[in-house]
């Protein structure tokens, strides 16, 4: 059985060698690989995530599959809140915040219509699922 790690290698190798498309569950979905500095390690960490545009910010979701806590990429955000990401064969620095309610519940609801399964996340865990935004670094806050 492969860790959550081997799945994550696989699906960034898959991606940065088919500019941006991977297969799967992802196949006709958007995913970004968001590159971030680990909150206590301060090291790079990479992850793949759906994410959903709304405007010319990206919206990605904190679900972790409906676990109980949120994931380390989250953590790492709010320390560092200065990211890059990969989308497709592009790499741009972003500024990422944390979407105010109502905002975060419209927000989510973008991403349940382009993945159904976040319907299901947000049903397995009692947490309140973080949505995030992330805004080119040199664009106007909108």
């Amino acid at each position: 059985m492969s860790t959550p790690n081997d799945r994550n290698k696989a699906i960034i190798e898959e991606y940065r060698a088919n500019a941006g498309k991977v297969g799967g569950p992802f196949v006709g979905k958007t995913l970004l690989l968001l590159r971030t500095v680990g909150a206590r390690s301060g090291r790079e960490r990479v992850n793949p995530v759906a994410y959903v545009l709304d405007g010319d910010r990206f919206v990605i979701v904190a679900s972790r599959g409906g676990a109980p806590t949120n994931p380390a990429w989250y953590h790492n955000i709010l320390a560092h809140p200065h990211v890059t990401v990969e989308v497709g064969v592009d790499q741009f620095p972003v500024v990422a915040s944390v979407a105010p309610e109502p905002e975060r519940n419209r927000l989510y609801d973008k991403m349940i219509a382009m993945m159904p399964i976040f319907a299901e996340y947000r049903s397995r865990t009692s947490r309140v699922i973080p949505v995030i935004i992330l805004r080119r670094e040199n664009a106007e806050a909108s």
